[in-house]
């Protein structure tokens, strides 16, 4: 198991680099993390959701991702309530007081028990993830992700720290401190991630690091740059803002406040003919060749944050102007006439025109439709892969579909080359929907074939290997073994 010091130190990544590498060496991995808090999530092929980072894990394992490899999942609606969604499946929402306070999590603890015990038996080993920092000692009692799992696993835990941020003795010393005895038995280990610099230099310091808490380091994995993995939450979006680039086909991505799915961007972002931000600044979004409408968690509410910041109004004159735009999920659900909200799903209930962009109407309703897809794309031969994860019925007077479902469904509404939305996620993660998006821009770039499985197969390798190179394998072995 791996646990932190605190939110975003590379848990995530490091867990799916022992999935790969686990699997690399024989076993058979599965990733767990008994919840997650995240927008960012993914259909399962059962057509269940689980968090996406998840999913990436089980990728790298080289397995079916499934739900009891993250049987909670908190999906926040806005600052103070999240959607829960319980094995895959929503089961109301909750306001962070009613999730963490009313009462001590012992049916949920259960339930994530039984999850972890059905993938202990399927799997050797399950590689699990914690959440956040272990030292939260206001919410100790309940605890079912952290240190609580890893007493029901028995499991051999590394404390993940990460040094860039600043303060990692402080960081280290003060979480293990806190632990009980028994939790602090479970510590085999201290990864120390993202050093910049000489690594040399820290010799000393891992030195004195295991004089203090009595833990070894188990290595010191250095910062990188040259390899990609999905990150799982949207916190850097903000940092990704790039000047608008000649040569280069400029994409825009709507910055929304509750935007899900981001991962829809991934494949763009690799391609060296594409300068790819996000941004909610009008200006950025008139110079943009193309704009993309995210997914959101909160439709309706980001609908009114783009209205009030002058983002919209940006985007329909760019729609008017004949430039490239085009809607993913929420973001289609935004561009058409209206939104309506009958039963309360995102807040109180009511309707509210859309950009009026495509002729399509949505109404949100309170089933969630999760589902893996193979379609063909605007009729093209080659097929393409997708998921769905929405809770709303969008359809037209004088439908137009964008995608042929490989069950016979059709998707989404095509008004132009230039002018598109869908239901799917991950549609930008084919080849022949990329080229043909940046061609419809008028700046024809070069058609390029680009197969991101097989990248992301690439990066995963790539972190294993700078996984061992780094840290000390053979102990976590013998830990394993012990």
């Amino acid at each position: 198991m791996f646990v932190g010091t605190g939110s975003d130190v590379g848990k995530s990544v490091i867990t799916a680099g022992f999935c790969r590498i686990f699997k690399q060496d024989g076993y058979t991995p599965a990733p767990f993390k008994a919840q997650n808090m995240s927008l960012n999530s993914y259909a399962t092929p059962d057509g269940l959701e689980i968090g996406r980072a998840q999913a990436v894990q089980a990728e790298a394992a080289g397995v079916a991702c499934h739900t009891d490899m993250n049987p909670v999942l908190l999906k926040p609606t806005n600052d103070q309530s999240a959607q829960l969604v319980l094995h895959g499946k929503p089961a109301g929402n909750q306001s962070a007081w009613e999730y963490f306070m009313e009462d001590d999590k012992r049916a949920l603890f259960e339930a994530v028990s039984q999850s972890f015990n059905r993938l202990s038996h399927q799997y050797n080993p399950v590689v699990m993830e914690g959440a956040g920092s272990i030292s939260e000692l206001n919410l100790r009692q309940k605890d079912i992700t952290n240190m609580r799992m890893a007493l029901h696993a028995k499991a051999a835990v590394y404390l993940v720290a990460d040094i860039d941020r600043g303060g990692v003795f402080g960081s280290v010393y003060g979480t293990l401190a806190l632990l009980p005895p028994e939790e602090k038995a479970l510590i085999k280990g201290v990864i120390i991630n993202k050093f910049r610099g000489d690594i040399r230099l820290f010799e000393d310091g891992r030195k004195l690091l295991e004089e203090l808490t009595g833990v070894p380091v188990t290595g010191v994995l250095p910062y990188y740059h040259d390899i990609h993995i999905e990150e799982e939450d949207a916190v850097s979006l903000a940092l990704k803002h790039k000047r608008l680039l000649a040569g280069q086909v400029n994409v825009a991505v709507v910055l929304l406040r509750h935007m899900s799915n981001f991962t829809d961007f991934n494949a763009l972002e690799k391609d060296e003919r594409v300068n790819l931000f996000y941004t909610d600044n009008p200006a950025e979004l008139a110079a943009a060749d193309i704009i993309i409408l995210p997914g959101s968690k909160n439709t309706l509410d980001d609908l009114i944050a783009i209205r009030n910041n002058g983002t919209a109004r940006a985007i329909t004159e760019a729609h008017k102007r004949n430039k490239v735009v085009i809607g993913i999920c929420g973001g289609y659900q935004m561009m058409g006439t209206r939104i309506a909200d009958p039963y309360g799903v995102e807040g109180p209930v009511g309707a509210m025109p859309g950009l009026g962009i495509l002729p399509v109407t949505t109404v949100l309703t309170r089933e969630k439709t999760t589902l893996q897809h193979s379609f063909l794309y605007r009729g093209n031969s080659k097929v393409c892969t997708g998921y769905e994860i929405h809770m709303g019925d969008t359809s037209s007077d004088n439908p137009s579909p964008l995608n042929e479902l490989s069950g016979g469904g059709k998707e989404g509404y095509f008004l132009s080359t230039r002018c598109w939305g869908t239901y799917l996620h991950g549609i930008l993660d084919n080849d022949v929907v990329i080229n043909d998006l940046l061609a419809s821009c008028g700046k024809t770039p070069v058609v390029k074939d680009f197969d991101y499985q097989h990248f992301k197969e690439t990066q995963y390798d790539k972190l294993a290997l700078h996984i061992r190179e780094n840290l000390d394998i053979p102990a976590v072995y013998k830990a394993l073994e012990l």
